[in-house]
């Protein structure tokens, strides 16, 4: 069972290294510590505004772009982060967009289109769809929350809402709420949860759960969101990190060895095919000689096979 430690309450105080202790209900909103300042550990990017109840990402107007970044990276093995969001705006159903990413990436603070960030990243996405991109697709109901880990290599594909290299997802129900809002990402023994809380229950929901997911540490949290034709106001009233202390035996402190690059076991995504193994000097050596032993083999059968045909061919002659 994993022990839970405050670590760092929304955006006061996320500084990894210095453990805080703060009660459950947390530290009050955002008052100082977003901002451009020296002594700011968190950054702004594009239009994002910081106001005392929240910070606002993108407004409920047309193409803008807004994020916010943690200067400081995390070196915690198992966490926690809690977010309290909320969207809202005057487009009607399917008529606003487009939502907004929760980051943990070895980048911060690059501009792009995934949702206000750069596409390939080293880390992990998450991700709050509010828009449908794919016409004719009946497998999602949105809004919808999925995840994507990235070594780098893969896109996510706009178009089609990122279903080629999500790692699961749910449905969730969170604009123009008259009630809080909050989805929590779960990190412990390289298991990623996904769990939400919007039906002003105050109870989680299950959203996504899987497994082998290797994410090195070192990496910045952020948040950012982008609006096209369609918009919404975007706004982070949280941010919550927590250390999450849990018991290894020897077997999973060998399995759960620090990682360089992120990764997920056994996952096989369409159009993404896993690089071959190179192969060893013996086994090379081996495919070589019995490749030649084959040939000499047919040419010998080859020979014995025509010289028959040709004393057949004589005697047929005398």
């Amino acid at each position: 069972m994993a022990a839970v430690v405050p670590y760092i309450a929304n955006l006061l105080q996320p500084d990894c290294n210095s453990p805080v202790r703060v009660n459950n209900g947390g530290i009050s909103l955002f008052k100082t510590g977003v901002g451009s300042s020296s002594s700011s550990l968190w950054d702004l990017m594009g239009n994002a505004m910081v106001t005392t109840q929240y910070v606002r990402l993108t407004p409920d107007m047309q193409s803008k772009q807004g994020a916010v970044w943690n200067r400081v990276p995390c070196y915690l093995r198992d966490w926690e982060m809690q977010v309290h969001f909320k969207i809202h705006g005057q487009g009607k159903k399917n008529l606003n967009g487009d939502g907004f990413a929760i980051w943990y990436t070895k980048d911060r603070m690059q501009p792009g289109p995934v949702f206000g960030s750069k596409d390939h990243f080293l880390g992990l996405g998450v991700f709050v769809d509010t828009y449908p991109n794919e016409e004719k697709q009946q497998e999602h109901v949105f809004p919808y929350i999925s995840a994507m880990v990235n070594n780098g290599s893969l896109t996510y594909d706009h178009d089609r809402d990122g279903r080629p290299t999500e790692l699961g997802g749910c449905t969730a129900t969170v604009r123009n709420l008259n009630h809080d809002t909050f989805l929590v990402i779960r990190y412990v023994k390289r298991r990623l949860t996904i769990m939400i809380d919007i039906d002003g229950k105050h109870e989680w929901r299950d959203c996504i759960d899987m497994p082998g997911v290797h994410l090195p540490r070192g990496y910045f949290f952020g948040t950012s969101s982008v609006t096209g034709d369609l918009s919404d106001n975007h706004d982070i009233i949280s941010l919550k990190l927590y250390q999450l202390t849990v018991e290894r035996s020897p077997e999973e402190e060998k399995r759960d060895k620090e990682v360089f690059l992120p990764i997920v076991d056994n996952l096989k995504l369409p159009g993404v095919e896993a690089p071959l193994e190179p192969m060893s000097s013996l086994a090379l050596f081996l495919i070589v000689f019995f490749s030649l032993v084959a040939l000499v083999f047919a040419i010998v059968i080859g020979v014995i096979v025509y010289n028959k045909w040709q004393e057949q061919s004589r005697k047929r002659f005398y």
